[in-house]
């Protein structure tokens, strides 16, 4: 293969990644605004053709699930940002299960594509990456003494289930609000077991 060859196959795996990550964030800001939004409205956002769509995801599936593995990646590495951007873990907790309420809630809305058994491998996949975060919030949050030491992510997980079950509303964040509040006055204590 001569260099100019070389080159161009190059460019063209650049500009075929370039296209890949255009349409996924498109499909993520799309699909949480509609889960049902046509393909078609996900190649225009993205400014490719629809063709170009279907050759990085050749189904529907494909993208959503490519998008919420995005997403899910996205949102491990979003801990220890938010600890940077807040002043205190507290905060820094409450606003990384907010975006993982978000995040839920447009899965749920996916329908059927999230119940694939290439789906349940992505989802599965996203617990290991999800319950570090939540533990390194955990760390942050018994360094400041907002939350007792002893309490188990997975367990942290589960306890803020609620949140992607509160509707997406002003009200539905109010009271989010308010169970997440509940939340942390349980876990100023040490847990029995610890």
């Amino acid at each position: 293969m001569s260099s100019e060859t070389a080159t161009g196959y190059g460019t063209q795996r650049q500009a075929a990644a370039k296209n890949r990550t255009a349409i996924i964030d498109a499909a993520h800001e799309l699909f949480a605004e509609n889960p049902l939004v046509p393909l078609s409205d996900v190649a225009k956002k993205a400014r490719v053709g629809i063709g170009t769509l279907y050759r990085h995801f050749p189904t529907r599936d494909d993208l959503i699930l490519a998008a919420y593995q995005h997403d899910i990646d996205r949102l491990s590495g979003a801990a220890e940002d938010a600890l940077a951007r807040n002043t205190s873990a507290k905060a820094a907790f409450v606003e990384w299960f907010e975006m993982l309420a978000g995040y839920i809630r447009i899965k749920h809305g996916l329908g059927d594509a999230l119940h694939s058994a290439a789906a349940q491998q992505v989802v599965d996949d996203s617990w290991g990456p999800a319950s570090a975060a939540v533990a390194t919030l955990l760390d942050a949050c018994v360094a400041e003494g907002s939350i007792a030491p002893g309490h188990d992510a997975a367990d942290v997980i589960m306890l803020m289930s609620f949140l992607w079950r509160v509707p997406n509303t002003g009200e539905g964040v109010a009271q989010g609000r308010r169970l997440i509040s509940t939340v942390f006055t349980g876990l100023q204590s040490k847990p029995e077991w610890a």
